[in-house]
This record gives structure tokens, sequence and C-alpha cells, in this order.
């Protein structure tokens, strides 16, 4: 079976930027990812909290229910390395990041997740139960 590529047009501008990066490896690629999260203070989760705002926003106009929770890692429990897997899972974490926070949760309760809808939150929940962990939802 023979892959297709997609043929992408960079534009003029970009072709000595793209080119640099190209060069680069994955560990200097994610180097510069984290270098420029903080630079612009954004997240490569951001998609994640994005699709979640018109929830925030609904709950925000009034309704009585709340739509969207918080998944707290609270205990890390027996089972460190499937807690981890589930970070990963639940989160663009690579796997120093999630060690990371599921280290942290030492020192205090940690957010995996936020803004989720109730059943993904639960759903995440189970994940984080059947690994050992105790979270709650916020």
């Amino acid at each position: 079976m023979e892959e297709q590529k997609e043929i992408i047009e960079i534009p003029e501008k970009f072709k000595a930027l793209v080119a640099s990066i190209e060069k680069l490896t994955v560990l200097d690629l994610a180097e510069l990812v984290k270098i420029l999260e903080k630079k612009f203070g954004v997240s490569a989760a951001a998609p994640i909290a994005v699709a979640a705002a018109p929830e925030a926003a609904s709950a925000e106009a009034g309704d009585d229910e709340k739509t969207s929770f918080n998944v707290v890692l609270t205990g890390v429990g027996d089972k460190k390395i499937e807690v981890i897997k589930v970070v990963r899972d639940a989160t663009t974490k690579g796997l120093k990041e999630a060690k990371d926070l599921v280290d942290a949760t030492a020192s205090g309760p940690q957010v995996v997740a936020e803004n989720l809808k109730k059943e993904d939150a639960q759903e995440l929940k189970k994940k984080f139960d059947a690994a050992g962990a105790k979270v709650e939802l916020k």
C-alpha cells in the first residue's frame, strides 16, 4: 500500500523558516515549542480549552447546572506508572511532563484537564480510579 503525502504550498516569506525547522531534531523541536509557549503565553493544549469555551460561557450566562469541569489529581496511589499513562492519554503532555505533573501531586493537587463536559470528566475520573489515583471534579 503506497502512502500519499499531502503537498503543502509554503509561502515564500516562510520558506527559510520552514527549511530551518526541518533540520531540527525532535528534541530541539520540543524545546522550541516550550520556548514559544513561554514567549507568547500560549499552550499546545489550547484547542481543548477553546473547544470547551462555549460551555463555560453558557455556565456564566446563568445556567443552574454546572456544565464544565476541571479534573484535579489529588493523590497518586500505588500504581504511579499507570497514573502517568492516564495523564499522557488525557493531555497533550509528553512522558516527562506527565511524570512531572504526577510527581508534583505530592506537594499539592494538580489540574489535569480543564473545562471538560460532565460526561468526559466522569469518564476521565473512572480511568484515574482504575489506575488507583484519587481525583476531584471541580
